[in-house]
């Protein structure tokens, strides 16, 4: 993969990110106005069906495929780098020509393009460009934090608002319930009353408790209306959550495969460059070893120093390396059981984005 390539996958990863927000926070609006349209009494069914998780999932598994396919990019780009390093540890053909003629002006050569080399720039980028996919990660997952924080918070308040409908319901059932018996009571007496005047009365009577049964069944359709409604908002709410949820998760999964990646290089990087260093070194000594034997004392005070300060600087290096080693071993790990993770959540997902089998 060369740099162009990697930048445009970078630059369509941005605008992927960028619509999967667009698309959760409208979903998030869309149940936030279902649940306004509920408390202020008002038919919220269009809005609760309208909120389909199907779209957003769709567009995220490609926004994660993309990101999933820049990781791996990532990796590419460094094994590339790796092949850089290789070059500065040998001569080029050029410089092996030259020492045909000159070791001396060779060995010059190959100190000098060891010492203007960009390695450092390139790995540098690298490293930024791993920076920026994990902020596009991090924004994607405060996005999903914040959404399913507002759904959760809305679903708390329908349940409430669920179990004191039902309560309600409930109570309004138990009420015509216990209207039953008066009114066939009074229907009986108005079967047997003789009397003009008490049978109207009775019938007076039946015509009251009649029209507070029929009050009482159309506030319970009412209620149990309202219920139904609160229980596709709160089925809607908790498939909304669970998603998001979900989706913070494979946001962490990234995250930690590239943060891994990311420190791994940088071990990798200091690796390779104290390799480069002691091998400038030895090239030094073996100069030295060539001078002969020096019989002038400054001469030999001068080769005493330069082989003290040789002697400790490789003193250093040993004692150092076992530190090095602890902490290279340490970071390996991580990064082995992170590219596990990375390998096993996205393994279809990178098949569907690969075979372009999204909404099959």
């Amino acid at each position: 993969m060369n740099q162009s390539q990697f930048d445009k996958m970078l630059s369509d990863s941005q605008g992927e990110v960028q619509q999967a927000q667009a698309r959760i926070a409208a979903l998030t609006t869309s149940i936030e106005r279902a649940r306004s349209k509920i408390e202020a009494g008002e038919d919220a069914s269009i809005d609760i069906e309208n909120a389909t998780l199907d779209d957003v999932h769709a567009h995220t598994e490609v926004m994660n495929a993309n990101i999933a396919e820049l990781i791996m990019g990532l990796d590419d780009v460094t094994t590339a780098f790796s092949r850089d390093f290789d070059e500065m540890r040998s001569k080029t053909g050029w410089e092996s020509f030259v020492g045909i003629f000159s070791k001396g002006k060779s060995d010059s050569l190959r100190q000098e393009r060891i010492r203007t080399a960009n390695i450092d720039d390139k790995l540098q980028d690298l490293i930024a460009k791993s920076d920026v996919i994990v902020k596009l990660l991090e924004g994607q997952l405060a996005t999903l934090e914040e959404q399913r924080d507002k759904v959760q918070v809305n679903l708390t308040a329908t349940l409430d608002d669920r179990e004191s409908t039902v309560q309600d319901l409930e109570a309004v059932k138990a009420e015509i319930v216990a209207l039953d018996p008066q009114i066939i009571a009074l229907e009986n007496k108005i079967a047997v009353e003789q009397d003009a005047a008490a049978r109207t009365k009775l019938e007076t009577e039946l015509a009251d408790v009649n029209a507070k049964y029929n009050a009482l069944v159309q506030d319970e359709q009412v209620k149990l209306a309202k219920s139904q409604t609160l229980e596709r908002y709160i089925e809607k709410g908790k498939t909304w959550v669970d998603s998001l949820q979900n989706q913070a998760a494979t946001q962490m999964v990234l995250i930690n495969k590239l943060q891994t990646d990311t420190q791994q290089r940088v071990v990798l990087y200091d690796a390779l460059t104290k390799s480069l260093k002691t091998a400038q070194q030895q090239d030094i000594a073996h100069r030295i070893n060539e001078i002969g034997v020096a019989t002038d004392k400054e001469a030999q005070t001068a080769m005493a120093a330069i082989g003290t300060a040789t002697n400790q600087k490789m003193a250093d290096m040993l004692e150092s390396h076992e530190d090095n080693m602890v902490f290279a071993r340490d970071v390996l790990e991580k990064k082995a059981k992170a590219d596990e993770r990375f390998a096993r959540r996205f393994a279809a997902i990178v098949e569907k984005h690969d075979k372009n089998l999204y909404g099959g």
